[in-house]
């Protein structure tokens, strides 16, 4: 009898019903920043000492060519976080989950390994490109693309500076191969149709001032209400607090409002005609409180940095343009 019941039993999770429903597993996620934690946690060290941080530095940046005895290590180190991040990106959603109700307070500490392990990505590519394989370096660099995309999105202005420094590396990283020769057509092909649904400038770089600027305002309403405004601008910026403008005005937040809101319109513009708005703006940004100006960022290096961007994008699509002709 009890023979014949464990007989039952094999059979039963033998049988193709069984593997089939074992084989059934919970719906993955569509979030990719989920996908980019799991990356992060699985970085391996890479605070090397000085020499070898500026090699890797001036190396993702084209500045030194690919060195394989020394930093394969560091890459052989993280394959596993680089696999999971370039999966990361052919995801079709990214949320990061930010506490946008803290304003200033919200904490972003996951930036630091983000750009490291964009770095990384791109000198997997740079390493993949010196084997000869350039279809897989172009995937690569096209997934740093992606991940530059996705680290802007839902984020204030620092991560539309971090996503920048992601996405000109991999730019210029593709327009030095085909300017090389080293892309076939059908690579071309397929860095020029992603490179072409690219905004000029890279990202929304109005829809991230707005998000900063509603931190700013959520800064200001804090220090408004606070018991002790001067303690608290002073711990959150690490100064000491200007003698006047604290606590903040409603009028105060209103005039910083109307600047921002400006602002936000001019960076949603071209570059070339963003700077002439953004120039126009400076009076109105000068009357504002020293309180308000020291929160502001500078539209106009914000605006620099969108040219620089549109200038390696340009670059990029012109460089395969000459070599489909």
């Amino acid at each position: 009898m009890r023979f014949r019941l464990w007989a039952t039993i094999v059979i039963t999770l033998a049988s193709p019903a069984w593997i089939s429903a074992a084989a059934n597993h919970p719906r993955e996620t569509n979030n990719a920043a989920l996908r980019y934690w799991m990356a992060f946690a699985e970085m391996r060290d890479v605070s090397a000492d000085k020499t070898t941080q500026e090699l890797l530095e001036k190396t993702a940046a084209g500045e030194m060519t690919w060195d394989e005895a020394k930093l394969a290590p560091i890459l052989d180190a993280n394959a596993d976080a680089i696999g999971i991040m370039q999966r990361a990106t052919k995801l079709s959603e990214c949320d990061w989950g930010l506490e946008y109700g803290r304003g200033a307070r919200a904490s972003i500490a996951y930036a630091p390994r983000a750009r490291a392990l964009a770095r990384l990505n791109t000198l997997a590519g740079m390493r993949q490109m010196a084997k000869g394989d350039s279809q897989s370096a172009v995937n690569t660099w096209l997934a740093g693309i992606r991940f530059s995309q996705d680290l802007v999105h839902g984020g204030t202005l620092i991560f539309a500076l971090m996503a920048k420094a992601t996405l000109l590396p991999n730019l210029r990283m593709l327009a030095g191969a085909a300017r090389n020769g080293q892309l076939n057509e059908a690579e071309k092909t397929h860095v020029l149709a992603s490179v072409r649904a690219l905004p000029e400038d890279g990202f929304d770089w109005g829809a991230a001032w707005e998000l900063e600027s509603v931190t700013v305002e959520q800064t200001l309403e804090d220090l408004r209400r606070a018991p002790d405004p001067n303690a608290s601008y002073q711990a959150m910026m690490g100064q000491t607090a200007p003698k006047q403008g604290l606590p903040p005005t409603i009028e105060d937040i209103e005039e910083y409002r109307h600047y921002a809101v400006a602002v936000q319109a001019a960076l949603r513009r071209p570059p070339s005609e963003a700077k002439g708005v953004i120039d126009g703006l400076e009076t109105q940004k000068s009357d504002l409180a020293i309180v308000e100006q020291n929160l502001t960022p500078n539209a106009q290096k914000v605006n620099r940095v969108r040219e620089e961007v549109t200038t390696a994008r340009a670059d990029l699509l012109d460089v395969l343009s000459v070599g489909a002709k």
